[in-house]
């Protein structure tokens, strides 16, 4: 249906994000609106883009919302500024423009350059090469007239040769001439070549580039989500860029126009029983709500509109209708990718592609442009779920979003503290506990500094896991906590809530978290940190965890260790590169007395290894060392810390110091004295650590050797490392200790008999 036969379409600009936006409304035409099939439409963008200058960005919407980006807008503006210049500045079609003697040249004149403005704004690469043909006629023309009639004539051309300047100097015209060789005259198809809209459905906002770049090369592909809800992701490397592109095709981005007005009128409806915030404190039954919800209300819209919808479609669009109502669009799908370890949206949020860090290709650019509208409406739910604030006076906000077994960490930040507006920081957890076993199988620490951990963990030690960000101290500090014997209590004690403690409980564990308040609020409801580990010393015997040591807790938790919380293990993180870097933060920037630090006895260090070339790095415990207790002032100065283990570069390894293979660890010998047939028996204790690296080294081999993955993962780590402690309590009591020549042998023939008959 031409355009001219249709109401004359609303339009509006939106200020979004520190851009104007012009918006389109097609959603009462019959037909799909396209800039590169109808003449029509290109004119009246143009025309609208003529009276609003400022536009940068066009979104023209009907069941799908098709959003053309800066470079494409601008390329139209370009037109659109010219036509202003050459029909009201200029004014060419004036008789002072057109004749300067010939008067009876001025009806063509005119004629020609109407057509031509008139084409200008309907087709601009025809218009171009209809004037090209003007000046070609006005040339040969020349030759056939009067010496009088060649001087008017001559200026005439000056004007056409101005004109057509002015066109092939324009970002369309540049962009086209590219093409040209295949073009014939009034052909639109030369267009697709230049204007490709991002499509966007009409129940989102967030933009999606979904054809693939042009010039780039696919080195990975594969396959996130599960049965109706897949997701195909391409990593594409384009010449000369440093960053891989991580190119996600969502399903919402592939459905049909029918599913597309479905959802588009389900979430009209939804969006008018939005859940109270207290409903947020359960987002999973929330979630199970709507769907149940979702799932219902497509079945009767799709009944009244005469559309045939079988059972998994059902499930894909109300999957897909929760994720974009009460969830968070395309962030819930970046999310099911394993090998995502952070997402970031950096301010401002409309204008600037979301990045991810993927496990095996580092940073990537997406092609997931988020809008405003979203990013608010998440920063709301968010509000809701934490239960803390986020304005002017608190423009920061950390928390957490848990979706099924997917678990995140959110950080945001606002104006003032970000000055464009809304920022976003996602670190995505692993859905299972990591244990040690899967950091020797990949290299974040070898059998040996496993074994001596988790040694350490068993001797009920105080133990800090220091690192950069990013270096891995959370994860490293879960998988320690599930070395601790299950019979034994743990209270976990964190402001935003990333252990895995959801994950121990349904194992089995005797595990209490308390979520604090964070050290970054002035205002909140929470209990304070430091009163959080106060009362835990009054919850009984227990292993005591935190999550993170940032701020006046510190002294708190030093309080807990010189009290007496030694009768089980105490271990924390902390940001620190090194451990004077971990006693500089503690003594001078914490204010824990020098002494009080003394209550630490081992400290683990993570920190990201380089390659020359600075493209690559990965997570590496660097160094184990422990306190000891004889210094008065510096450790340093006075040789309090010794370092049992120490990362060696070129191997890419960690090994054991002398003082360890020499036996001169005060902290390992400490907890040797409680040991009955330990005490003033080294080789004894040495064997002990050495039994516990060749078990976490077998269980890697025999993964890789059976394919079983599933035993490097938490349940069987728990139950290895139970049978582990059962068949030592029983050779204990037959010789005496628990060596390694009779504990491993039984324990081997357990794990060779287990795997072998557990179908994962």
């Amino acid at each position: 249906m031409p355009l001219e036969k249709t109401e004359r379409k609303p339009y509006e600009i939106r200020r979004e994000g520190g851009e104007d936006v012009l918006y389109v409304d097609f959603t009462k035409t019959p037909f799909v609106p396209s800039l590169v099939e109808s003449e029509e439409i290109m004119e009246m963008v143009i025309n609208l883009l003529i009276e609003n200058p400022n536009v940068s960005r066009i979104v023209l919407s009907q069941q799908k919302n098709y959003n053309f980006d800066f470079e494409e807008t601008s390329m139209l503006l370009e037109i659109a500024q010219l036509y202003v210049y050459l029909a009201r500045q200029e004014n060419i079609l004036s008789r002072k423009k057109l004749i300067t003697l010939d008067e009876s040249s001025f009806p063509k004149r005119y004629n020609d350059l109407l057509s031509f403005l008139f084409l200008l704004k309907r087709d601009p690469i025809s218009a171009y090469h209809e004037l090209k043909k003007f000046i070609i006629e006005a040339r040969i023309f020349l030759d056939k007239i009067s010496a009088k009639q060649r001087t008017d004539q001559l200026d005439y051309i000056n004007l056409l040769e101005k004109i057509f300047k002015l066109l092939s100097n324009t970002k369309l015209i540049r962009k086209a001439s590219n093409f040209f060789d295949y073009y014939k005259k009034g052909d639109r198809e030369i267009y697709d070549r230049l204007f490709k809209p991002d499509i966007i459905p009409n129940f989102t906002f967030t933009r999606l580039v979904f054809d693939l770049p042009e010039d780039c090369e696919i080195i990975d592909q594969y396959t996130i989500g599960e049965k109706e809800d897949k997701s195909p992701v391409f990593i594409l490397k384009k010449k000369d860029d440093a960053k891989l592109i991580y190119h996600l095709e969502p399903p919402e981005n592939s459905l049909s126009e029918e599913h597309n007005m479905l959802l588009n009128l389900a979430r009209g409806v939804l969006i008018e029983h939005q859940p109270r915030a207290e409903e947020f404190t359960n987002v999973e039954r929330t979630r199970q709500v709507f769907f149940n919800i979702s799932r219902d209300l497509l079945q009767d819209l799709s009944q009244a509109k005469g559309i045939s919808l079988n059972y998994s479609e059902i499930n894909k669009l109300a999957i897909i209708l929760v994720r974009h109502t009460i969830g968070f669009g395309l962030i819930e799908i970046l999310l099911q990718d394993k090998k995502l370890q952070d997402i970031v949206l950096n301010a401002p949020i409309s204008s600037t592609k979301i990045f991810v860090r993927h496990q095996d290709y580092d940073e990537c650019v997406t092609n997931i442009l988020p809008s405003q509208a979203d990013a608010d409406s998440w920063a709301a739910k968010f509000r809701m779920i934490s239960g803390r604030p986020l304005d002017e006076a608190n423009p920061i906000l950390d928390t957490q979003l848990e979706i099924g077994k997917i678990r995140s960490r959110i950080s945001i930040i606002q104006q003032p503290l970000s000055p464009d507006g809304l920022s976003y920081a996602i670190r995505r957890h692993r859905e299972d506990p990591w244990t040690l076993p899967l950091f020797v199988d990949n290299k974040m620490l070898n059998p040996f500094a496993a074994g001596l951990l988790s040694f350490l963990i068993d001797g009920a030690r105080t133990l800090l896991v220091a690192g950069t960000r990013s270096s891995g101290k959370t994860s490293l500090l879960g998988a320690l906590m599930l070395e601790i014997i299950p019979k034994f209590r743990i209270i976990v004690i964190e402001d935003s809530l990333e252990l895995p403690v959801e994950s121990m409980k349904k194992l089995g564990y005797d595990i209490l978290r308390m979520k604090v308040r964070s050290a970054l609020l002035k205002t909140t409801t929470e209990v304070s940190a430091d009163d959080g580990i106060r009362t835990s010393l009054r919850l009984g015997d227990s292993c005591l965890i935190i999550g993170e040591v940032r701020s006046v807790e510190a002294k708190a938790l030093y309080e807990a260790m010189r009290v007496g919380a030694l009768a089980n293990v105490v271990a924390g993180t902390i940001h620190g590169a090194s451990p004077y870097g971990v006693f500089d933060r503690v003594v001078n920037d914490l204010e824990v007395p020098a002494t009080s630090f003394k209550a630490t006895d081992v400290i683990a260090v993570c920190n990201p290894i380089k390659t020359p070339d600075g493209l690559h790095s990965w997570k590496r415990v660097v160094q184990v060392s422990e306190i000891r207790k004889h210094w008065k002032l510096d450790p340093l100065e006075e040789k309090g810390f010794v370092d049992l283990l120490r990362y060696n570069v070129e191997k890419d390894e960690l090994e054991p110091s002398d003082d360890l293979i020499n036996g001169d660890s005060e902290i390992i010998k400490n907890v040797a004295a409680n040991v009955k047939g330990w005490a003033g028996n080294w080789d004894a204790i040495y064997d002990n650590i050495l039994l516990r690296a060749k078990m976490k080294k077998e269980v890697v081999e025999l993964a890789k050797k059976t394919g079983k993955r599933q035993i490097l993962e938490s349940e069987f780590n728990i139950l290895s490392n139970h049978i582990f402690h059962k068949i030592s309590d029983k050779i204990r009591e037959e010789i005496g200790l628990p060596l390694s020549e009779r504990v491993f042998p039984e324990w081997q023939k357990w794990l060779n008999q287990e795997v072998k008959k557990r179908k994962f």
